[in-house]
C-alpha cells in the first residue's frame, strides 16, 4: 500500500508535477534560433494561412490532446475544484504519453457554468487534435460533451462516461463466454446512475444487451416508471416497468452486477440470490461495492472483476483512452463515434483470447495468464493493445465516415509497430 508521504514525495520531487515541455527541434545556434522563431517561423505560418490543413504538417496539433476538467467530479474525491484536480489531469497526460505517445496539455478551468466551459473549449480548437473531458459532474457532463461533439470538428471524448463502458464491455463479453451466457438473454443490474453508469448501460445495448433487461439504481433506489417524472432525461430512458424498488430486489435472479456507486453497498446475501454462474464487476474505488474475496467465498460459480489492480480482471480505463485517441488522431477523425467505441471493445475482447506473451508475464512478476475466469481482458502493459486497439479504432473511423480514407491497414500497422519500438527505445 502506498503511503501518503510516498505519494506526496513522488509528486513534489525532484521537480513539482508530472509533466514538462520538451523541444523537438534543436535551438543551439543563431541559425536554429532564427528558424525556431523569427524570421523563419513566418514561413509555416503563411503556409497554414494558405492551406489550413497544413497545420498538421508544421505543428504538433495532430498529436496533441487537451485534458480538460473543472474539478467537479474528481475520481472518488468529488467536487474538489479545478486546482485540486490538476494532479489527476497531469496523471492522465502521463498515461497518454506512456502508453500511446500522445502529447497532452492539461487544462483546468475554474468555472462551473457549462456554457462558459463549452465556449472556452471551442475556442481552443486551433491548438488541439482532440479533447479529453475529465472529471466533470453529471448531468452537466452530458450536455457539455454532446454540444462540443456537435460544434467542434475534432474528437471530443468524456472518458469518465465512455472509458469504463468500453473496457467493462470487453470484460463482459468475455465473461459471458466463460459463463456460457448470451448477453442478450442476461438480466443486468447497475448500481449507480451517473455518467459512467448510464454510458455503460447504453454501450451494453450496442453490444447486444436488451433494454428491458437492464435495471439501474441510484441513491433513491431502482429507476422505475413511477419515478419517471422526477428523473432527468438520461435517467428517464432507463425508468423500467418493474416491481423492484431497491438494489436487493433488483439483484434477485440477476445474471450480471455492475457497480459504479459506493463501496460496501452490496452484501453477500444479495449476491447469493443472483442467478446461476453470475458475473460481477463492482468497480467503486478504492473500496468496491463488495470485495473480490467475498464474491468468490459465497459464489464460487461467479466470474468477477473490480477497478483495483491487486485483483484479477481490473477494469482499467488506461486500456481505452490512449489507444482510442491514437487511432483517431492518426486518421484525423472529426469525432469518436459509436462505431469506434465498439471497435475498441471488440479489439480488447479478442486480444484477451490470444496466448499471453512473455513480456506481459514478466511485467507481472512471472504470472501466467490464460483466457478464463481470472483473465478476461488484456493487461495495460501488453504492447499488443497499442497496435490492435489503435488499428481497430482507426479502421472504424474511416469505415464509418468519421475520417477520410482510404486507410492502408498493413501500412498503418507497420507505422504503429515503428512508433511502439521508438517508445521503448526512448525509455
Amino acid at each position: 500500500m502506498i503511503s501518503k508521504e510516498q505519494a506526496l514525495r513522488y509528486h513534489a520531487e525532484p521537480r513539482p508535477g508530472k509533466l514538462t515541455v520538451r523541444s523537438t527541434k534543436a535551438c543551439e545556434t543563431q541559425e536554429e534560433l532564427s528558424m525556431a522563431y523569427t524570421p523563419g517561423v513566418a514561413e509555416p505560418c503563411l503556409e497554414i494561412e494558405r492551406d489550413p490543413a497544413a497545420v498538421y504538417q508544421y505543428t504538433n496539433k495532430g498529436n496533441l490532446v487537451a485534458v480538460v476538467s473543472n474539478g467537479t467530479a474528481v475520481l472518488g474525491l468529488g467536487n474538489i475544484g479545478a486546482a485540486a484536480g490538476k494532479p489527476v489531469m497531469e496523471g492522465k497526460g502521463v498515461l497518454f504519453k506512456r502508453f500511446a505517445d500522445v502529447d497532452v496539455y492539461d487544462i483546468e478551468l475554474d468555472t462551473r457554468d457549462p456554457d462558459e466551459l463549452i465556449r472556452i473549449v471551442k475556442a481552443m480548437e486551433p491548438t488541439f487534435g482532440g479533447i479529453n473531458l475529465e472529471d466533470i459532474k453529471a448531468p452537466e457532463c452530458f450536455y457539455i460533451e454532446e454540444t462540443l461533439r456537435r460544434e467542434m470538428n475534432i474528437p471530443v471524448f468524456h472518458d469518465d462516461q465512455h472509458g469504463t463502458a468500453i473496457i467493462s464491455g470487453a470484460a463482459l463479453l468475455n465473461a459471458c463466454e466463460v459463463q456460457r451466457k448470451k448477453l442478450e438473454d442476461c438480466r443486468i443490474v447497475i448500481s449507480g446512475a451517473g455518467a459512467a453508469a448510464i454510458s455503460c448501460a447504453l454501450h451494453y445495448e450496442q453490444l447486444g444487451a436488451r433494454h428491458e433487461n437492464i435495471l439501474l439504481c441510484d441513491s433513491k433506489g431502482v429507476l422505475h416508471r413511477g419515478r419517471a417524472e422526477t428523473l432527468d432525461k438520461k435517467k428517464q430512458y432507463f425508468a423500467a416497468d418493474t416491481r423492484a424498488r431497491n438494489l436487493a430486489d433488483a439483484l434477485e435472479g440477476a445474471d450480471i452486477f455492475i457497480g459504479l456507486s459506493v463501496g460496501g453497498l452490496v452484501t453477500e446475501n444479495m449476491i447469493r440470490r443472483m442467478g446461476a454462474n453470475p458475473i460481477l464487476f463492482p468497480m467503486a474505488n478504492p473500496l468496491p461495492e463488495i470485495s473480490y474475496e467475498q464474491i468468490l467465498a459465497c459464489r464460487p460459480d461467479a466470474v468477477a472483476g473490480t477497478g483495483r489492480s491487486d485483483y484479477p480482471n481490473q477494469v482499467n480505463n488506461v486500456l481505452g483512452f490512449p489507444f482510442i485517441f491514437r487511432g483517431a488522431l492518426d486518421v484525423r477523425a472529426t469525432c469518436i463515434n459509436e462505431a469506434m467505441k465498439i471497435a475498441a471493445t471488440y479489439a480488447l475482447s479478442k486480444l484477451a483470447k490470444e496466448p499471453c506473451i512473455p513480456e506481459v508475464e514478466l511485467a507481472y512478476g512471472g504470472t501466467r495468464f490464460e483466457f478464463g475466469q481470472d483473465y478476461l481482458i488484456p493487461k495495460p502493459f501488453d504492447p499488443r493493445v497499442f497496435i490492435e486497439e489503435s488499428l481497430a479504432v482507426a479502421e472504424a473511423a474511416v469505415r464509418s465516415g468519421a475520417a477520410p480514407g482510404p486507410l492502408q491497414i498493413e501500412n498503418y500497422r507497420s507505422s504503429l509497430k515503428k512508433r511502439l519500438q521508438e517508445m521503448k527505445n526512448s525509455r
